[in-house]
């Protein structure tokens, strides 16, 4: 599927430099569905040393009667592993959470809906907190425009490109 990259499922962490824009007026069924990843950005500890390790095949995007959001994806270079991660939605906006599993905070920060969508995650394992920038994609080759706009944030958090 593609050389796709991914440290750990969607994570954030407000970074000084730049704040994320919400984009208000998303409608979170218009992200359902399956997504490849295929760029991330990262400030996870291990992130620099493992990455050519962590490798997600896709995502897929579903909403719970509650509009909760579940993540499901499938990972892993030797065969695939797969996992479940349901966000709960917070009364302001459509931000989601599941503090208890270590998901502070994801955001959509830019989407078209159709193509791509770049997602700014705050995560915190243990006493790291971090976050993440990921480029989904709907094909396993993302447009110039996603490109661009994921550098772009990627650039405008902070994230260096070993990151």
């Amino acid at each position: 599927m593609g050389g796709l990259l991914l440290a750990a499922l969607l994570a954030l962490v407000s970074v000084p430099r730049a704040q994320a824009v919400w984009l208000g007026r998303l409608d979170p069924k218009q992200l359902l569905g399956p997504w490849y990843v295929l760029a991330v950005a990262s400030r996870e500890k291990s992130f620099a040393v493992e990455k050519d390790m962590k490798n997600v095949a896709g995502v897929v995007v579903t909403l719970t009667p509650e509009n909760n959001l579940t993540l499901s994806s499938q990972h892993g270079l030797e065969g695939c592993s797969q996992s479940v991660m349901e966000l709960l939605k917070r009364n302001s906006g459509w931000v989601f959470e599941n503090p208890s599993i270590g998901v502070l905070e994801l955001r959509v920060l830019a989407t078209n809906f159709r193509d791509y969508a770049i997602i700014f995650t705050q995560l915190e394992f243990g006493d790291e907190p971090f976050n993440t920038v990921e480029l989904y994609s709907r094909t396993e080759a993302a447009s110039q425009e996603a490109m661009g706009l994921f550098t772009k944030w990627s650039r405008g958090l902070g994230f260096l490109s070993q990151q």
